[in-house]
């Protein structure tokens, strides 16, 4: 009894003195973590600037205000206010009789200024800005952020180019000293959640700076080439023009528009993304104008309906619905092909092929991989000048459309298509095709968009003829268990694929 009473004790020291060993690593090692965060909390706030003081120091010698002035000729009288010989015009010539207009000083022309903002960047005075900013400006002057070295005067400015697509201006102005400047970063890695600063003259109050976030990429507004950034950063009247900085100093984008009730900010702006402007500065700068490719196609997106039509196993690409003389058709290319990539790159929709083609080299060849028959081929086109066929293309007129009915398919009632009918829709006299004379205001044909007096000319990637024709098409997709029927319909000349469900 004595030995074991006296060994217990040895035994819970020893326990406790093992306890104790095993508690101190994890001690440790608990204080170790906290060490590594405390200092991973204080690198965090060293890489995170306390102000943006520093980065506005570095860029604002670059950016500018832009004063237009233009001449408006003065009235003569009260012509364009009340109708000739109206029972008013009396009144309004009084009333400019009252205000010295009638000794001639309401007729001289007046002179109207407006305000924008721009950036240099070139220190031999190249200037971005907006192309609204200086449209039908009769002199242009640029005034530079007061700091040492920079211009002390207001210099002139002449244009160099314009682009009313993306809305961007390239100026000049003549320094006697190099001028700062900035250049422009990859507008694609900005992220949502980045940090980014506005400058320009909002409201004509001269140089002012605001910080947000990029709120949205690829915003599209009105254009083709629209590749907006969206940000919080305030932008008002007179940031027109004015550049996007990252948290390097680098251009993301050009401020253009804001989305506002009152015209006021609202955090809902819009800037140009600099990778869309600085390919259009450059042919600005090389050759006084944009210089875009162009395809010579008409597209509209794949929907799953057409997807499932074609036999495409996803909704992707860009359904070609017409193929008018031009690049395309010297290639090979066919209306109904879908075109799946061009010059390597997958083609997403239209908007995404619109913009890389426009943004190709005018002359240049490139692979097009387009979904023909069930299968797919591989055409070599040489790429003609968007800026050329706009010139030399002719808008469609809109006409009457006619009221007899024949034969009701698909909720369309469609019949056969006359001479008559081809004057009245402004069609050519040897076009073929089945008129749509009305449409069933439930049907599926309504819901996309069919409407009387469109022309069908195919069915299921064949020609249309009659209403036979169109008949049979609906029979041979049936037995081909297609659930939907391909159709090519053409309205006021414009062409476009439509798939109508073949129960519906």
């Amino acid at each position: 009894m004595t030995r074991s009473n006296s060994v217990q004790p040895q035994a819970n020291a020893i326990s406790i003195s093992q306890d104790r060993l095993a508690t101190g690593p994890r001690l440790m090692w608990l204080a170790l973590v906290t060490i590594v965060m405390v200092l991973a909390q204080a690198l965090v706030a060293q890489a995170r600037p306390e102000s943006l003081a520093p980065l506005a120091e570095q860029i604002s010698p670059a950016v500018v205000n832009i004063t237009t002035t233009t001449v408006i000729e003065g009235r003569t009288g009260p012509q364009g206010i009340v109708p000739e010989g109206s029972p008013f015009e009396d009144f309004f010539r009084e009333f400019q009789d009252r205000n010295g207009e009638s000794n001639g000083e309401g007729r001289r022309p007046r002179r109207s200024s407006a305000l924008g903002s721009g950036f240099v960047i070139s220190e031999d005075g190249y200037i971005v800005t907006n192309n609204h900013v200086i449209a039908g400006a009769d002199e242009i002057e640029i005034e530079f952020f007061p700091g040492e070295g920079q211009p002390k005067e207001l210099l002139p400015a002449r244009v160099i180019g314009t682009d009313e697509k993306t809305d961007i201006a390239l100026l000049k102005v003549e320094a006697s000293t190099p001028l700062s400047f900035v250049t422009f970063g990859d507008s694609d890695t900005a992220r949502v959640g980045d940090w980014v600063v506005a400058m320009g003259n909002p409201l004509g109050q001269g140089f002012s700076v605001s910080a947000g976030i990029v709120s949205a990429r690829n915003r599209e507004l009105s254009g083709s080439y629209d590749d907006y950034i969206q940000t919080d950063a305030a932008i008002n009247r007179g940031n027109s023009g004015g550049p996007l900085f990252n948290m390097d100093g680098e251009v993301v984008g050009v401020n253009t528009a804001i989305l506002s009730p009152n015209g006021g900010s609202i955090g809902i702006g819009f800037s140009m993304a600099s990778n869309v402007v600085s390919k259009v500065v450059d042919q600005l700068k090389e050759f006084g104008e944009t210089r875009r490719g162009w395809l010579g196609v008409r597209i509209q997106d794949v929907d799953e309906d057409l997807a499932e039509a074609i036999g495409l196993a996803s909704a992707a690409g860009a359904l070609i619905t017409d193929v008018p003389d031009g690049p395309a058709k010297d290639a090979g290319m066919l209306a109904g092909d879908v075109i799946l990539t061009f010059d390597g790159v997958d083609v997403e929709d239209t908007r995404a092929l619109v913009r890389q083609v426009g943004a190709t080299e005018v002359g240049k060849a490139v692979r097009v991989v387009v979904h023909r028959e069930e299968g797919t081929e591989t055409l070599l086109v040489t790429l003609g000048r968007r800026e050329d066929a706009e010139r030399s293309a002719e808008a469609p007129e809109d006409d009457a459309v006619p009221e007899t009915a024949e034969k009701e398919l698909l909720g369309l009632t469609i019949g056969t298509l006359t001479d008559e009918m081809r004057s009245e829709l402004n069609a050519p006299e040897d076009s073929g095709g089945v008129v749509i004379l009305s449409v069933d205001e439930t049907s599926e044909a309504w819901e996309k968009g069919l409407r009387g007096g469109d022309i069908i000319t195919e069915a299921g990637q064949q020609k249309v003829s009659a209403l036979g024709d169109l008949e049979d098409r609906i029979e041979e997709a049936k037995e081909a268990g297609r659930k939907s029927l391909l159709l090519l319909v053409r309205r006021n000349g414009q062409p476009r694929f439509v798939a109508l469900n073949l129960g519906g």
